[in-house]
């Protein structure tokens, strides 16, 4: 292992408004004593190659900079490794480093991260290993959105009008009017359910999307998935519990059950996962907890 760690950062991360910060966080991860080296890639797969290179190149940590996204590509590369991994939160959504209790302020996180490097300290975290039909794997670290979010996350991603947040408002607006229960089957440690149900998620870690805290109890460090489902409803009654779930006491609701697993297969038709905010593949998907699969530096 070199004494070296890699960066990988997304400038255009919280819409770019803290691209300006970068020297100041580079700087401060160098006061950790090893040489930082800023990783170039111009796509989401030359990021996670480069993430991977630098981890076959003995890396002694890598450390992403941006949101939920940007942490996720890393985490393809350092998942189940010794390397140490770090976040330093500057995206739309920094759910991943919310659950990790990461001073949300970019220079203070980078400070932090110095400070755990040099005294060698790190953290064991929770991820989840997501296997797909065709027997690909990927990890995440925060969520698995599996039902109406994952279905406006798909709309979202067709529009090429308009940009912004206004795209995905229009995404929302769209799948509601077309809300309706999917057929699911779920299998949690060997035992399989069959139920309609709008809404699946499978959390590692207590929200999404900036903040949403679809699965509250969830606990990155507890070797367990808290899998979350919305019965059949409404448009009317799943509008009257979306501010729930952004504060997180729709799983007092009757219609909202939460289950617990170690492993959880998640099937139906029609729905693509999305898992830290990114597009994976196809239901079925099958989600494993993998205790302390990161070394997360705090």
């Amino acid at each position: 292992m070199t004494d070296m760690i890699a960066v990988l950062a997304n400038p255009a991360a919280g819409r770019g408004r803290h691209r300006g910060l970068l020297p100041g966080v580079l700087d401060r991860l160098g006061a950790a004593g090893a040489t930082v080296e800023l990783l170039t890639a111009a796509s989401a797969g030359e990021a996670e190659a480069a993430c991977h290179a630098a981890v076959r190149g003995g890396a002694r940590a890598v450390v992403a900079v941006g949101g939920d996204g940007t942490v996720h590509r890393a985490l393809q590369a350092v998942a189940g490794s010794d390397v140490a991994f770090g976040i330093v939160p500057a995206g739309t959504g920094n759910d991943i480093a919310a659950a990790a209790g990461l001073p949300p302020d970019p220079l203070s996180a980078a400070s932090a991260l110095a400070e755990a490097l040099r005294d060698g300290r790190t953290h064991p975290l929770d991820l989840a290993r997501v296997t797909t039909a065709h027997g690909g794997t990927r990890w995440f670290g925060g969520v698995l959105a599996a039902g109406f979010d994952a279905v406006v996350n798909e709309r979202a991603n067709r529009l090429r009008w308009p940009r912004g947040p206004r795209r995905y408002d229009l995404a929302i607006a769209v799948e509601l009017a077309r809300l309706r229960p999917r057929a699911y089957t779920l299998t949690l440690d060997g035992a399989e359910h069959r139920l309609p149900a709008v809404l699946v998620a499978v959390c590692n870690t207590a929200s999404y999307g900036g903040g949403i805290r679809i699965g509250p109890g969830a606990d990155p460090a507890d070797g367990l998935l808290d899998v979350v489902v919305g019965a059949p409803m409404s448009r009317r009654t799943l509008a009257r519990l979306t501010p729930h779930v952004h504060r997180g006491t729709h799983v007092g609701d009757p219609l909202v059950t939460v289950h617990r697993a170690r492993e959880v297969t998640v099937a139906a038709d029609g729905i693509v996962g999305y898992a830290d905010g990114e597009r994976l593949a196809a239901l079925p998907l099958t989600v494993t907890c993998v205790p302390g699969a990161l070394r997360l530096l705090v």
